[in-house]
């Protein structure tokens, strides 16, 4: 798999809570330059992205993120804004809460009102999986594929762990024929990256694509 393919696959990511323009515009511009999937940014930098960078790159944000416990309405409110802004993608963090408390109709609920938001644009459903029992991951397949969703993310890569090669198995065996997966979280090898993309994922988020990709352990691709 060469470098262009792996990048292909990238939602180049910057989610920090520092992040500044300077920052971003070297995100875009890389973006540009190596032709990833998206960029994953802060919403309030959505619109200066669109306005700046055209049709050059797709925007990405995040809503209820990375905690993902703000009311159903605020979320729906903060999705709406964000499309208006000009964002193509939406990554989404669940109310973990409700997973726990056993409550996955109002998960799936929250879900589907989302997807409704960003209308023909892509939700992402980030689950948070490192919190999670290898039950609640199976409701929450379930409850992503009810909903509607494209895809089914593992973390926000605030957590305490990120993605891992069993549950992307897990999510396939899960998940419905038109959702689609992205690992995201503790992808730090060129080798981490083409295993996740073997594996069946779409998309890999991370902040390191092109330090990854450009290093002297990336020989191969």
């Amino acid at each position: 798999m060469n470098k262009a393919s792996i990048f292909s696959h990238v939602d180049h990511t910057l989610l920090a809570a520092t992040s500044s323009w300077k920052e971003i515009k070297k995100l875009c511009e890389e973006a540009v330059e190596y032709n990833v999937a998206s960029v994953c940014i802060p919403s309030g930098y959505v619109k200066r992205v669109v306005d700046t960078y055209g049709d050059k790159v797709t925007v990405c944000t995040v809503v209820g993120f990375p905690l993902g416990y703000q009311k159903t309405e605020i979320k729906v409110a903060e999705t709406r804004a964000a499309i208006l802004d000009g964002a193509e993608e939406v990554d989404m963090v669940i109310n973990i809460g409700d997973v726990k408390n056993g409550d996955f109709g109002l998960v799936t609920a929250e879900i589907a009102a989302l997807k409704e938001a960003v209308g023909d644009k892509i939700l992402k459903v980030i689950i948070e999986t490192c919190y999670l029992t290898k039950e609640e991951k199976i409701k929450l397949c379930e409850c992503v594929t009810k909903a509607g969703a494209d895809y089914i993310k593992t973390s926000t890569g605030f957590g305490t762990a990120g993605a891992t090669r069993e549950d992307i198995l897990l999510f396939k065996e899960n998940i419905g024929p038109n959702v689609k997966i992205k690992a995201a979280g503790g992808i730090r090898t060129a080798e981490d990256m083409v295993d996740f993309i073997e594996l069946g994922c779409e998309r890999l988020g991370t902040s390191s694509a092109v330090k990854i990709l450009s290093g002297d352990k990336a020989y191969g691709y």
